[in-house]
């Protein structure tokens, strides 16, 4: 995930009453722009030289959330790029598509704390932000007269839904459908492959300290991959998790994608909890289900790999 250094994902949001971390999301529809508007009294379109027709086909775009940049990269469309955050991770091509001012885009700062002002002075077209925690950053955007396509899935389909409307933000419409049906053609795959598979039951950890049994889209991959999820109803947010409701379940496999960690987890440090569970523990690169990005439906086929190994490879 493009947030590691964070050591919490694009989700994340503290308890206010101690601190702690845990991982939210809004069950916003991702087709809603959520009030996204033009930026006719904008600070820096005032007096632009651009054409509309410049901006339409090769629009600029500045790009606040991690998942946004690994979606419109995935739609071969970061050479639009012209601003990113600290934690995304552009391609070497992204912000070619700007003629003599080509440039590698400019981090603007954190996904939470960008600097307006150097948003302004790129002269962005669209501004692109995700996540419930974004959605106070996306007002002051509009604020500034930013043209802001905000998003906010919180189940697979939700998901998969966001890449077709990602590619509508950024004037490639047609390779955002593309992509969503690709999603869904190997979804299609793996739910063939493991039809007719007993259903292990599985435990998601994506952060363990205190230990968070994963939601949101989480669920959904599960069971997508054919296994079954007890701990949270898809769509709804990642929380808490007792040691003692995790035993009363009896995972049969238990995979950990701590957030801004990739894979560098220890296993021996949740094998070794003190609990009962007797499951192989599966670490597995965050990025592949903590943001909701096409890396998502890698994340279930690399799941089906795990528990229907004979099935599907």
């Amino acid at each position: 995930m493009a947030e590691r250094d964070l050591k919490r994902p694009e989700r994340a949001a503290r308890n206010p009453t101690n601190d702690t971390i845990y991982h939210v999301f809004s069950t916003t529809s991702a087709e809603r722009p959520n009030g996204s508007v033009r930026r006719s009294n904008g600070p820096k379109r005032l007096g632009s030289s651009r054409s509309d027709s410049v901006s339409m086909s090769t629009p600029r775009v500045v790009s606040l959330a991690p998942s946004a940049t690994a979606t419109i990269a995935a739609l071969g469309g970061d050479d639009t790029l012209v601003g990113i955050t600290h934690h995304c991770d552009p391609s070497p091509d992204a912000g070619s598509a700007h003629g003599a001012d080509s440039q590698p885009p400019v981090a603007v700062g954190g996904w939470l704390t960008p600097s307006l002002d150097r948003v302004a002075d790129l002269d962005p077209d669209v501004v692109l932000t995700s996540d419930g925690l974004q959605s106070d950053l996306a007002d002051d955007c509009r604020e500034r007269g930013f043209d802001v396509r905000h998003r906010e899935p919180a189940t697979l389909d939700e998901a998969i839904a966001t890449f077709a409307a990602r590619g509508e933000d950024v004037g490639r419409p047609e390779a955002g459908r593309r992509l969503a049906d690709e999603a869904r053609r190997r979804l299609d795959r793996v739910a063939d492959a493991v039809a007719d598979r007993p259903r292990p039951t599985v435990y998601c950890e994506e952060w363990s300290d205190p230990p968070m049994a994963a939601g949101n889209w989480v669920p959904d991959a599960v069971r997508a991959a054919g296994g079954r999820y007890p701990f949270v109803a898809p769509g709804e947010r990642s929380r808490e998790v007792a040691v003692d409701a995790v035993e009363t379940e009896d995972p049969d496999h238990v995979v950990v994608h701590v957030c801004g960690h990739g894979d560098r987890i220890d296993p021996a440090t949740v094998e070794d909890r003190d609990w009962t569970v007797d499951a192989p523990v599966h670490v597995i690169d965050d990025s592949l289900l903590n943001q909701p990005s096409p890396a998502l439906i890698d994340g279930v086929e690399r799941l089906a790999q795990l528990f229907h190994p004979d099935a599907y490879s």
